[in-house]
């Protein structure tokens, strides 16, 4: 097997990227300056809005983990990413998976309320929320591409334990046995490396919570 990660370089992605080779999965690095790389793995150096269908072809995953914290317009600028991968994938054998964000995932049994709706999100999130949202609402309108969503749970806890133990749940914001909602970095990247290796959940978006 062999995957392509966009944002490996970020938290998200390097923890995908490290359970990855950790498998003896074969991991290429999409991204547009090779000196962020530190990484021992294959680099593809270029813009991924510039990856064509070419560049692609030797994949079986296309992971895209791209990072809209610092960016100012992140709202027109992931989504317009999101399009060009959905392109490029669009009736081929690649599967793209996407890491997605809590903010997506429904709070009421009727379906009208995502966590970024509730009072009290922050500020400072909801650009970054609404840029993931239409990612989601982009994948669920394509057509003829082999697509996976995942978000962690509410609480993602970077400094937190690698304890190997997680449970999946739906488009709803779920919690633990300790009525807790919340997964470590690398117990989702766990997750998120199952569900490549195992291929599902097809053309879904589910959540991770910690077990």
């Amino acid at each position: 097997m062999k995957i392509g990660i966009i944002g490996a370089t970020n938290r998200t992605g390097n923890v995908i990227l490290r359970e990855a080779q950790s498998r003896d999965i074969d991991v290429e690095i999409i991204l547009r300056d090779r000196r962020r790389v530190s990484s021992d793995a294959e680099v593809l150096e270029i813009e991924p809005t510039l990856l064509t269908s070419d560049d692609i072809e030797d994949l079986d995953v296309l992971v895209c983990a791209f990072g809209t914290g610092k960016l100012n317009d992140s709202s027109r600028l992931y989504p317009a990413l999101i399009k060009h991968l959905l392109e490029i994938t669009k009736q081929s054998s690649v599967r793209l998976m996407v890491v997605g964000s809590s903010s997506c995932l429904y709070t009421d049994a009727k379906r009208s309320q995502r966590l970024f709706d509730e009072p009290g999100f922050p500020e400072a999130a909801k650009n970054s929320a609404n840029s993931l949202n239409e990612v989601l609402k982009l994948l669920r309108a394509s057509d003829g591409v082999d697509w996976t969503y995942i978000s962690p749970a509410e609480r993602f806890v970077f400094r937190a334990p690698r304890t190997g133990h997680y449970q999946l749940g739906t488009d709803f914001r779920s919690y633990n046995a300790a009525g807790l909602s919340e997964v470590s970095y690398a117990d989702y990247a766990i997750a998120f490396v199952d569900e490549i290796q195992n291929h599902q959940h097809i053309n879904e978006h589910i959540s991770v919570v910690s077990r």
